[in-house]
């Protein structure tokens, strides 16, 4: 599972420029797979599970890179990004019992993705561009 996560990965980073615009569009696309199967009237279940399934794949793969020693990002923002990866990952085993409901993935994913455009546009003005 992990290896398609990669393959998806390596998809979007041949058609884009930087780190920020490849986790972006992989957010992208992924909350735009959850979104297409949040209602139960008109979603098919082998979708459902995929798009559940790829979330929590990108989520996965973002705590193990938060927890590599080579990671430069911040001590509280790595502590952040944990806890809703932790958070992701207990919401979707509770989608998956019919506990909980797919729009508190796709809100966590909507947050993350508002912040990589804010931290691009502060890139941006900080090079001067």
């Amino acid at each position: 599972m992990q290896a398609l996560a990669y393959k998806a990965y390596g998809e979007i980073s041949q058609r884009t420029a930087g780190d920020r615009e490849v986790e972006y569009a992989l957010f992208l696309q992924i909350t735009e797979a959850l979104e297409s199967v949040k209602n139960p009237e008109t979603r098919s279940l082998s979708d459902w599970a995929d798009a559940l399934s790829r979330n929590q794949q990108l989520w996965t793969i973002i705590a193990t890179d938060l927890l590599q020693p080579g990671n430069s990002l911040p001590d509280d923002l790595k502590r952040s990004l944990l806890f809703l990866s932790e958070y992701v990952r207990q919401t979707s085993l509770k989608v998956l019992e019919g506990e909980e409901s797919i729009p508190d993935l796709i809100e966590v994913n909507k947050t993350v993705m508002a912040g990589l455009v804010r931290q691009s546009a502060f890139s941006v003005e900080e090079e001067g561009v």
